[in-house]
């Protein structure tokens, strides 16, 4: 070979060894090539997309989580302000029709510009979301509306990888089965808005005092900007930064919601930054508050809500109380009782609770209601409870009775307010299988008295006669078909219930008479006004005008005779210049209950005062204020007539359009002058706030009992095992020549019990 032929040679062997060279991969070379980068990077793929396939047919859409679901109870009065909310969660979802357009669209312009149009997730927000969790930052943007709402609903709060991958599957298959508008209506249901408010109904009125219907543009602008940071962005609670951010925020909603044609340029350039008003404390079930929340309850129960519908939240309820005529009654039984009690020096004062009930006989709605000294110092509400006697204040209903059946005595002469009956005290009934022989009040003997005066002056023995005239069960079926309770305990057809010993609450008394009132046209007092949750009135609730359960003359001509009792009768302390009143006093035996129940035109109100010692053992109200006995005519009467006052005031004086021949007030016949037993001093003149009723003649025929040596009739005791109620108890008596204070008559010194 030669030279040349070697030069060659070498030449070519290091041109294979360069190309050997070349071709040789060293280090991370020999793993990736163009090659093998693009497998690489689609077997990710193609397992990423069979993760997610099989991720997404696994995952299902779950049932809500017991926050999302969980609601208050709004209860307002009757013009709509809050007066309680109840529940866990202070959450009132409404339907997206009750938010104004402009309002959902605020929401829609702060969280995700492209809500109706988008699939329902942010790939990359969902992936921005994840890193951020991987490295420990916490929260951030990014999420769609539908994500949020998924999360808010479905799913919690944590912030974990497997809940960001749980909240894209469901949020795409929610995007499928949901429009975007109940997506919406969700998602604002379920935020969470600061002050304790969860969901746009609650936050209006915590940041506005209004109910979502009524917000504006501005203020729901604001409320959307706070969802991004509630508690930095409360206008109340915010520092400097705080309100520069928010307001930022804000100008950001208006203008997006510009930018998508929701909004005016102009109109959105003429808007200023709608401060909302300082927290309030939510609105406990202290005071009254708790009573009323209850009594509404238990007429919810009886319209067909059950307590699991009731207690699952979500119901507004209106009561139709009226809030100022609320507070007119509690301020009336506060200034005429509660000022005059001091149960430190005068134990016996701790035992007087007093209840009341106001009701509008045309409409039925109670308008105010007291139940006692509220929650949780006495958790029975006064208003009621049912375990006291109404004692006279069921005379009315003897009489309504017999005008109704056309009933007549035992000689047989027609019954109506010039009838003459016997007001002999303890005068034996005639024509009872009972033997019951009632004592009038402070063993006073009437002799011949006309039915008129009889309820002037509460003439036990002749309305005991005129229950059995009638027929007992007759009575007894007038009395409830007015209102009264059936199963009342002591409502047994004997002749001890014409002295009213079966039980009655004030609210029962306030609807019997509202029903007299009312012209013998059934009124069934009504405290809920409405009671719905979403968007339909869920519950059916009774018509509280009824039909006509006595004769319009029947009525009429009851409530003409109990015009005389104010005008002339144990009533007088509420009589009224110019105004019609009727209306009847009531205390029943050895001073446990002292009542009054009372009407003009326009409204009808009872007044219990009733003795409650340990633990709820009925026990006399006399010493109560310092005084004696607590007759009707006092302290009940004065609340009574401090509280009417207040709640007519503005309303013209206006008479009782009556259809009877009686008149108003009607003129009894002359009686032969009433007399009564003497005791230790002269009696004294029943005193009263304008005129002074004769002095009765004393009889030294009788002695009359103490005050702890009740008279007792020959009936068996009353279920409660009391003594069946015998009238008023014997008073000492004050000279002739002392004149009878106005606390005395409060008290019940000299002769205004019944």
């Amino acid at each position: 070979m030669g030279r040349a032929d070697e030069r060659r040679a070498r030449k070519k062997g290091a041109r294979a060894a360069t190309k050997a060279a070349k071709t040789k991969k060293t280090g991370i070379r020999r793993f990736f090539t163009w090659k093998k980068v693009l497998a690489y990077f689609l077997s990710v793929c193609a397992l990423i997309i069979g993760s997610f396939i099989a991720l997404y047919l696994w995952v299902d859409v779950p049932g809500a989580n017991a926050d999302a679901r969980k609601q208050s109870n709004i209860y307002t009065y009757s013009d709509g302000t809050i007066l309680a909310r109840t529940g866990d969660v202070n959450r009132e979802s409404v339907p997206l029709s009750r938010i104004p357009k402009d309002v959902q669209h605020t929401f829609v312009a702060a969280e995700n510009k492209e809500f109706y149009s988008d699939s329902g997730v942010s790939i990359s927000g969902t992936a921005r979301g994840m890193i951020n969790t991987l490295l420990g930052k916490g929260k951030q943007g990014g999420s769609t509306i539908t994500q949020q709402y998924v999360k808010n609903y479905y799913l919690s709060q944590e912030q974990t990888v497997s809940r960001k991958l749980r909240e894209l599957v469901i949020s795409l298959k929610v995007d499928q089965r949901m429009s975007k508008d109940e997506i919406l209506e969700g998602y604002i249901n379920t935020s969470y808005y600061g002050r304790g408010a969860h969901g746009i109904q609650a936050a209006a009125r915590a940041y506005y005092g209004v109910d979502v219907e009524k917000l504006s543009v501005q203020q729901g602008a604001y409320l959307a900007a706070l969802l991004q940071a509630p508690s930095q962005y409360d206008w109340a609670a915010a520092g400097p930064n705080g309100k520069r951010l928010v307001q930022q925020r804000w100008n950001y909603v208006l203008d997006n919601m510009v930018e998508k044609d929701w909004l005016d340029a102009g109109e959105r350039a003429g808007m200023k930054f709608p401060k909302p008003i300082a927290p309030r404390p939510d609105p406990g079930l202290e005071g009254q508050t708790g009573y009323l929340v209850e009594a509404a309850k238990k007429e919810l129960f009886k319209a067909g809500v059950s307590e699991q519908e009731l207690e699952a939240g979500g119901w507004t309820i209106k009561l139709n109380i009226d809030r100022k005529k609320q507070q007119q009654l509690q301020a009336a039984v506060r200034e005429q009782l509660i000022d005059d009690l001091d149960p430190k020096a005068r134990p016996t004062d701790k035992h007087a609770q007093p209840g009341a009930a106001s009701v509008d006989p045309e409409t039925g709605a109670v308008v105010a209601l007291y139940g006692g000294a509220g929650w949780p110092e006495h958790y029975t509400s006064n208003a009621t409870r049912r375990d006291f006697q109404p004692a006279s204040t069921f005379k009315p209903l003897i009489l309504a009775a017999a005008l109704e059946h056309d009933s007549v005595t035992q000689d047989g002469t027609s019954i109506r307010a010039d009838t003459v009956y016997d007001g002999g005290n303890r005068r034996p009934v005639v024509g009872s299988t009972t033997a019951f022989s009632p004592p009038n009040e402070d063993e006073r003997d009437y002799g011949p008295i006309t039915v008129q005066e009889a309820m002037n002056r509460s003439v036990n023995s002749v309305f005991a006669q005129m229950a059995v005239d009638v027929g007992l069960d007759r009575v007894k079926e007038t009395a409830v078909a007015l209102g009264m309770d059936a199963g009342a305990g002591g409502f047994g057809e004997n002749p001890s219930m014409s002295l009213g010993v079966m039980g009655a609450s004030p609210l029962d008394m306030a609807g019997v008479y509202a029903t007299l009132d009312n012209h013998g046209e059934k009124v069934t007092p009504q405290l809920v006004r409405s009671a719905t949750k979403g968007d339909a009135e869920e519950a059916d609730l009774p018509d509280p005008i009824g039909e006509q359960v006595i004769s319009r003359e029947a009525a009429d001509a009851v409530t003409s005779v109990l015009t005389g009792v104010v005008d002339d009768g144990t009533g007088s302390a509420v009589r009224r210049s110019g105004q019609a009143v009727a209306g009847k006093t009531g205390t029943s035996d050895l001073n446990k209950s002292a009542w009054f129940v009372g009407y003009t035109p326009d409204l009808v109100t009872a007044v219990g005062i009733f003795g409650e010692g340990t633990g709820g053992k009925q026990v006399t109200l006399r010493g109560t204020g310092g005084g004696g006995r607590v007759d009707g005519g006092g302290y009940p009467a004065d609340i009574w007539a401090a509280y009417m006052d207040r709640a007519l005031k503005g309303k013209s004086a206006s008479g009782f359009e009556l259809d009877t021949d009686l008149g108003p007030g009607a003129t009894p016949a002359p009686t032969a002058p009433a007399t009564r037993t003497p005791e230790t001093t002269p009696p004294t003149p029943t005193p009263s706030r304008t005129e002074e009723t004769p002095t009765p003649t004393p009889t030294p025929t009788r002695t009359t009992p103490t005050p702890t040596e009740e008279p007792t009739p020959t009936e068996e005791p009353t279920p409660t095992e009391e003594p069946t109620p015998t009238g008023e108890p014997t008073l000492p008596t004050v000279p002739p020549t002392v004149d009878p204070t106005e606390s005395d008559r409060r008290q019940g010194r000299g002769n205004f019990g019944d």
